[in-house]
């Protein structure tokens, strides 16, 4: 009997300085040694910020697995990778209503995957540190948009202290990403979660595509 195929990943890396990273850069040529793994470095792809939206597009609908990897900034995620969720997450493809008037989720069944490093220590994500909340606060809005996209959200790996790791410490967290990887979709905790929700936004909730208009003589 045939083994069946592997799950097709997707890897999206998105680092301003990834010749500088401690973590991000072994992170992602570890990845990409990996033959089941496509990995993008949109910095390297898109340095001047115009994003091949339909290529995209397709990359993401024909994985099983989406991985964000990028440092966190500002409590969030740097330019290019926000600016990759406005345009490839389009309403109409990843959630919303279509043009068939059908369900637009394109995504959907899909998991998502963040791993994300910090510059500041774990102890920096606490009520009594510098940032005041523990990091799982900044996490909703990542796990909201893989739900209105009909995706599915898996545990972060979260390395902290990124600036500061050492040799093996970065080893050590190179390894372990690179054991999640390649046990997909095994992991334990996805035999423990449910279903994703479903979100539907109402078609009023969004404005209508504007009228094109004619060609100019």
């Amino acid at each position: 009997m045939p083994e069946s195929s592997p799950p097709k990943i997707l890897v999206l890396v998105a680092h301003p300085s990834l010749h500088l990273s401690r973590i991000n850069l072994p992170l992602m040529q570890a990845a990409s040694a990996l033959p089941h793994v496509q990995v993008r470095d949109l910095y390297a792809l898109y340095p001047d910020f115009v994003i091949d939206v339909a290529a995209e597009q397709a990359l993401a609908e024909a994985a099983d697995l989406i991985v964000w990897q990028h440092p966190l900034q500002w409590y969030s995620m740097p330019p290019l990778m926000k600016l990759w969720l406005d345009e490839v997450l389009a309403h109409g493809w990843a959630y919303g209503t279509g043009p068939d008037g059908q369900p637009a989720q394109r995504l959907r069944a899909k998991d998502l995957w963040l791993a994300v490093s910090t510059g500041g220590t774990e102890e920096a994500y606490h009520p009594q540190g510098y940032n005041r909340y523990f990091f799982d606060a900044f996490v909703p809005p990542y796990e909201q948009t893989a739900a209105l996209c009909g995706m599915r959200f898996l545990p972060p790996l979260v390395q902290h202290g990124a600036h500061h790791l050492s040799a093996d410490e970065q080893a050590q967290h190179t390894q372990t990403y690179v054991e999640r990887l390649n046990a997909y979709p095994h992991w334990p905790e996805i035999a423990e979660m449910g279903e994703c929700p479903t979100c539907t936004v109402p078609q009023d909730d969004r404005p209508a595509l504007a009228t094109p208009l004619p060609p100019l003589a």
